[in-house]
């Protein structure tokens, strides 16, 4: 494998607008001659196929939830990034650039942050003129707010549902190319292998989650836009569904993985409650622009918190990183709250709470304008905890969120298989270690809007690849492949449920390989993996039959895909000898307990070759160079 990123030559600023020139075009009468098939119906999935089909291609879509519209994308609430300069508080695209290299602790693709930023200014007109309801000031002008990272007010946003709404917007782009007849929709079906004919991708094999019936889609184009692996530590933020099914079958079929071990910890969850609980519920980053992040002086203060007085309260955010505050990035608020509560200093049940006071902000703004921005929040945290928290602060954790790393991919966001193309948080590509609060947003809807509609085109001007079709035998080895792993899984008949192997995994990630690593963490979890792994596969119960609606079926390959790939993450974890972002090695910090990179002997993305089923694999390495930042000791203080 040789990894080539294609990044343009030229001054960084021009580099997007002079590669979209030098791209080879598809005439409009020829676009309909190519068949372009995209898994994920999320925000950068249904833009993909919406702009797609608005140019000509013959789409098909691929979800495995019932709509477009239940994608997770939904889930994202506080805001969407871009380079607008409303508030004339100094932002640009250069800014906005810095600020995301930045917060990713500088382990990005410079090229491809500028352009994401350049992107981020088109993307709120789009998305205007689709009627999404951006909030807005008094006069009618689109408001903004800050987040996590930044000292501009950047952030668009739509209450605590701006996710949903942008979703929205790109459902109905997409719905408008179904009614027209230019992309055919398969909710209710999983994407279970990615079909290789000749080095190119040119198909899947999918199983409809109703019948169970396992089929085969030629394309001359695949696009994965299915989101992250987060659920690989079990408890997450992330929808139960969300999986790493499709970027992993793709890796063993020749796609390179990188970063794996970038996983990101959120700050402001609400911590877990017990062993009952399948998945964790977020809170926005957005609140932490006016709430009020302490803990109590003492150890073991066990009082209400209107009850502690105003010296002896630690708002120790605002005490660590005076210039950043409350809007520290993820990463470092994490650990600060780890921090304290290791001291013994956490609030709530097992004392691994932080609070979240919004009295001051409601005494200097007011109750209705504090519900006016995040009512909706304030809302689903009562209904989770009974508590309100108008009145009281809100108690958070840090939790697993996001995954930086994923699929690599070239500038043209095509994979290390060549016509395979990856969007979205199922890529690598834009956040390095860390990524910045309401980026997500950003880059789902680029890749998909302005993005992969020319890169796409330059890829079937340039190959001129013979068309596939089912009848191939790389397809009918596919369809074999899958219907016996299906097989295998339904024959097992052991005692253990699936979820009972998933809550183990999700414990020893969670313990070994999350907030804080160390190498002999690490090594330890590379032990356990594989025997539990080897235990599944002899003891895993999965009931019921193929033909028919099987969420134990789906769930088992899901999990099965799970205990392969925290494998390669920890052993991404223990091979990268350095902090950085959301990678954080015990080994190697500040004395003051900041995270402590090594550029020297790690500035590069870790992309990862399967091998076979026992070999281990092999990694290469991309370096990072900079040609417009200087790579230096993030400090938000």
């Amino acid at each position: 494998m040789k990894l080539d990123a294609k990044i343009p030559p030229g001054p960084l600023a021009q580099k997007w607008e002079k590669h979209k020139f030098d791209m080879k075009l598809v005439n409009p009468a020829n676009k309909r001659k190519f068949d372009v098939i995209v898994v994920g119906s999320g925000l950068a999935g249904a833009s993909a196929a919406a702009t797609m089909a608005e140019l000509g291609y013959k789409v098909k879509c691929f979800c495995f939830q019932d709509s477009p519209r239940r994608a997770h994308s939904i889930a994202a609430q506080g805001g969407i990034n871009a380079a607008k300069n409303y508030q004339n508080d100094g932002d640009s695209v250069y800014r906005l650039f810095y600020d995301t290299i930045k917060g990713g602790d500088f382990r990005a693709r410079e090229a491809n942050v500028y352009r994401l930023a350049q992107v981020s200014v088109n993307i709120i007109d789009q998305c205007v003129a689709q009627g999404v309801p951006f909030a807005r000031e008094y006069g009618g002008l689109l408001t903004n707010r800050s987040f996590g990272g930044a000292q501009v007010s950047r952030t668009f946003y739509a209450r605590g549902q701006t996710g949903q709404q942008l979703l929205l917007g790109a459902y109905q782009a997409l719905s408008r190319q179904i009614g027209n007849g230019n992309v055919k929709m398969y909710p209710r079906t999983e994407m279970l292998d990615v079909v290789v004919i000749d080095g190119h991708a040119k198909g899947i094999i999918v199983r409809d989650l109703v019948t169970g019936e396992i089929s085969a889609h030629a394309g001359d184009a695949v696009v994965l836009a299915t989101g992250g692996y987060g659920n690989v530590f079990y408890l997450s933020t992330n929808a139960k569904g969300c999986n790493v099914t499709a970027t992993w079958r793709a890796y063993k079929k020749g796609a390179a993985f990188a970063n794996p071990c970038y996983t990101q910890i959120h700050p402001t969850c609400i911590p877990v409650s017990g062993e009952h609980q399948s998945k964790l519920t977020l809170m926005s980053e957005s609140l932490r622009n006016d709430g009020r992040v302490w803990v109590p002086k003492k150890k073991g203060d066990t009082r209400p918190p209107d009850q502690i007085p105003e010296e002896e309260r630690d708002y120790f955010l605002e005490r660590k990183y005076p210039s950043f505050g409350n809007l520290a990035p993820r990463d470092i608020s994490s650990r600060a709250a780890k921090e304290v509560c290791d001291e013994g200093r956490g609030v709530g049940p097992g004392g691994l709470g932080v609070y979240l006071d919004f009295k001051e902000a409601i005494k200097r703004l007011g109750l209705e304008t504090v519900k006016e921005r995040y009512a909706n929040l304030f809302d689903m945290y009562e209904k989770i905890t009974g508590e309100n928290a108008y009145e009281t602060p809100m108690r958070i954790y840090p939790a697993v969120h996001y995954t930086m790393g994923g699929t690599w991919v070239d500038y043209n966001l095509m994979s290390s298989v060549p016509g395979l193309f990856v969007l979205g948080e199922a890529n690598f590509s834009d956040h390095g270690a860390n990524r910045l609060g309401a980026s997500a947003l950003m880059q789902g809807l680029a890749d998909g809007y302005f993005i992969l509609p020319y890169t796409i085109g330059n890829y079937f001007a340039s190959e001129k690849q013979p068309k596939s079709d089912v009848n191939h035998p790389e397809f009918k080895l596919a369809l074999d492949n899958v219907k016996a792993l299906t097989k295998r899984l339904l024959s097992i008949n052991g005692k253990r449920t699936v979820s009972s192997f998933h809550r183990e995994l999700g414990k020893i990630m969670w313990e070994k390989c999350g907030m804080a690593r160390t190498a002999a963490s690490l090594k330890e979890a590379l032990t356990r993996i594989p025997e539990l792994r080897a235990e599944f596969w002899k003891n895993v119960k999965v009931t019921g039959e193929n033909a028919s609606l099987n969420q134990e079926l789906e769930a088992a390959g899901r999990v099965a895909d799970f205990l392969e790939f925290a494998e390669l993450l920890c052993l991404d974890a223990l091979t990268r000898e350095e902090s950085c972002g959301g990678h954080f090695r015990v080994e190697h910090q500040f004395p003051d307990g900041e995270a402590k990179r090594d550029d020297e002997h790690f500035a590069f993305v870790s992309a990862w070759e399967y091998q076979g089923p026992s070999k281990p694999p092999l990694l290469h390495k991309e370096p990072l160079v900079y040609e417009e930042v200087h790579m230096s000791t993030r400090s938000y203080k």
